[in-house]
């Protein structure tokens, strides 16, 4: 009897991951509801691929713990950090604590399933309690299938699924008291683990971004009560803040989908439409998940295998020009800069910078890919990876690859008045909106108004988007045919 009451009051370690938030987290809460002490871990693990994907989400990761950590503190716990791998550290703190538990929120990345589920065995032989929940998802993809009993491929069956399945689980409010361990294990500091960059290329993500739960909710907040009003046609225009902006907060699980998905039910105000449009957002996510659970590989390999046969080339120098946005396109250039300065790009242009490197410049999408989860805050491995396949043609429910979009008439159409682009290329400042997208073709008198010098102050443009148009297209007969 004794041993079962010291068991009963072993504390739990709740051990956080990519669901950094107190708000609809059910292993925090189900931990918090049996009334043991309370142990936060948050581990810095030795598998990159289960933390931050890259630079922009190192410097998130590093305010949103803060962030986190003020929380806890202010309700008389503490947020442990430590680092290593995570089966060393998990045993290292239940022998200093004497936890009897471990409780987290699934993953559904590949290392991280396999992380994880070799945990729970091992951790099992031992006698040690361990429990898994759900909320970085709305629905397992393991249960979403086809009527044949298979994954699905195509995003508007998954879609329909996902409506006929009815809404997701309330979520659940963040525990009201959270009670403490005696004494709480060692820890180390943020300042130990160096995420901040080195060099001061993130400087203004704050002019832009504030990481943590609150800021998600007070996003949220603000969405459902206005910039949800118009949103299907709003979040295609460049220049205006028109989406949630909940991306970054999403990726690193300061905020659940759930929470997002019933903060939109009942908004008299808002149009149907909207609502459908930005819930059908929310699934994309989810249907991208189900492509990585179900294609592991998917970072690394094109789901459609015959694009590997694609003569990709070196482009060594292309590829530095597209990066630091010298592209002489100016609604690229627009995009690379913005995703530079403040780690992310409208999504609309996401898919014309995305288009540009892989059909003009015949540049491997995976590089592209690469080049995103480095610099974007809220890089994700599913929808990275879905997206970049999705403009190269050859994921699932792609976009053809003789889809190539033009970056002159994409600029013309979705940033007419060019202040997307006079925004982030402001050497184009003074460019007239007619010749703002095409500048090397603007009459010399225009361009010297505008205080431009094409080879200059503006690069001239990289490529003849007629020819690469055309080299993309015999690229992809040849796969064809050899098919």
């Amino acid at each position: 009897m004794d041993d079962v009451h010291q068991r009963d009051q072993s504390p739990i370690i709740v051990w956080f991951r990519k669901d950094l938030r107190t708000d609809d987290n059910r292993a925090l809460s189900s931990a918090a509801e049996t009334g043991r002490p309370v142990i936060p871990l948050y581990i810095r693990e030795d598998n990159t691929e289960t933390g931050p994907l890259g630079e922009a989400q190192a410097w998130w990761l590093h305010h949103s713990l803060t962030s986190l950590s003020a929380q806890f503190e202010s309700c008389g716990s503490r947020l442990i950090l430590m680092s290593g791998e995570a089966e060393v550290v998990l045993r290292q703190v239940i022998k200093e604590t004497g936890a009897s538990a471990v409780f987290w929120n699934r993953r559904y990345d590949p290392a991280g399933i396999k992380i994880d589920t070799k945990l729970k065995e091992v951790f099992s032989k031992d006698g040690m309690e361990t429990a898994s929940f759900a909320g970085a998802l709305m629905h397992e993809p393991s249960r979403v299938k086809t009527k044949t009993g298979g994954p699905y491929r195509v995003y508007t069956p998954f879609w329909r699924a996902i409506e006929a399945s009815g809404e997701p689980p309330e979520p659940v409010d963040a525990p009201e008291t959270l009670p403490a361990p005696k004494t709480f294990p060692r820890s180390e500091t943020l300042e130990d683990w160096g995420l901040l960059p080195k060099l001061e290329w993130a400087a203004d993500f704050l002019q832009r971004w504030a990481p943590g739960e609150t800021s998600a909710h007070e996003k949220l907040e603000d969405f459902t009560d206005g910039t949800i009003d118009g949103y299907r046609e709003s979040r295609e225009r460049t220049w205006e803040a028109g989406t949630s902006r909940l991306s970054p907060h999403l990726a690193m699980g300061e905020i659940s989908p759930a929470r997002i998905w019933h903060a939109t039910r009942g908004l008299s105000k808002a149009d149907s439409a909207d609502v459908i449009t930005f819930r059908k957002e929310l699934v994309w996510r989810e249907f991208a998940y189900h492509l990585l659970f179900h294609n592991p590989d998917m970072p690394t390999e094109s789901l459609n295998r015959k694009y590997d046969k694609i003569g990709w080339t070196d482009g060594e120098e292309d590829f530095d020009l597209w990066k630091t946005g010298m592209t002489g396109f100016p609604i690229v250039d627009a995009g690379m800069r913005e995703l530079w300065r403040f780690g992310t790009m409208h999504n609309r242009v996401r898919m014309i910078v995305g288009s540009f490197l892989v059909k003009d410049l015949l540049i491997d999408w995976r590089r592209g890919e690469r080049w995103f989860r480095d610099t974007l805050v809220d890089a994700d491995p599913a929808s990275n990876a879905m997206n970049w396949q999705w403009v190269a043609g050859c994921g699932a429910d792609a976009s053809p690859f003789f889809r190539v979009f033009n970056p002159i008439t994409q600029g013309e159409k979705f940033d007419s008045d060019g202040l997307y682009v006079r925004e982030h290329v402001p050497e184009l400042s003074d460019m007239p909106s007619d010749w703002i997208h095409r500048p090397f073709d603007a009459p010399s008198a225009v361009l010297a108004k505008a205080g431009v010098t094409l080879g200059e102050t503006y690069p001239n443009p990289i490529v003849d988007h007629a020819k690469a148009r055309d080299r993309a297209l015999a690229a992809y007969r040849n796969i064809k045919d050899a098919a």
